[in-house]
């Protein structure tokens, strides 16, 4: 029985690694020429193996698709809930989202591709809308202690959008540089909009008396 369990575990060893290989060659073709311009041809070519085995183990391209994207977050390491861990205020929250996902969005430039080929690909499409309703989530968490307003945690996801991390690296800042001055618009905007809160301060009524 010994022997048959080795190479068992030899084939095993190699299909594992026939995969990744795959997979890896998925990943360079997508960022390299688009996900929907990519063929399962070109991935065996680039992957070194027949074609048949690249559909061995990936069936369908949809198949593969949702195999590179567990491979893109694997690398990249979206920001998760504990980055809140021990920040009590709404502010500290904020800039820490704020660092964290501008840094993941430097890791991982595949959503720019992501995004362009959404309409073309199923599990895109359903990888992106996970990925949505994890932003949303974070940005949520974020302002929890506060309460916010639906209306505030939609100026947040617009302004902590990935590509308004690509227009300020595009400009020149640096993504630190980018963070912080994102963190600075989005505090000076709360401060105006709990400031409209207060009674007597609204445009229409301040000045004027009771």
């Amino acid at each position: 029985m010994a022997p048959r369990r080795y190479t068992m575990g030899k084939r095993a060893k190699a299909a594992d690694e026939t995969r990744r290989r795959i997979v890896e060659a998925t990943y360079d073709l997508h960022m390299a020429h688009g996900i929907a311009a990519t063929t399962m041809k070109q991935i065996a070519e680039r992957a070194d193996v027949g074609l048949g085995t690249v559909y061995h183990h990936f069936p369908s391209y949809d198949d593969i698709v949702r195999a590179c994207g567990a491979h893109t977050f694997d690398m990249a390491s979206p920001p998760t809930m504990a980055i809140f861990a021990g920040l009590a205020s709404v502010r500290d929250r904020l800039a820490r989202l704020v660092q964290e996902l501008f840094a993941f969005y430097e890791r991982c430039p595949g959503i720019a591709r992501a995004r362009a080929d959404r309409d073309r690909i199923r599990a895109l499409q359903e990888a992106m809308d996970d990925w949505e309703h994890v932003y949303g989530a974070l940005i949520h968490e974020a302002l929890r202690p506060g309460r916010p307003a639906r209306r505030t945690e939609m100026a947040l996801e617009a302004l902590l959008d990935f590509d308004v991390h690509g227009r300020l690296v595009k400009a020149g800042l640096g993504t630190s540089q980018a963070a912080a001055l994102i963190t600075d618009v989005v505090g000076a905007w709360l401060d105006q909009d709990a400031q409209r809160q207060v009674p007597g301060n609204h445009p229409a009524t301040k000045g004027k008396r009771p």
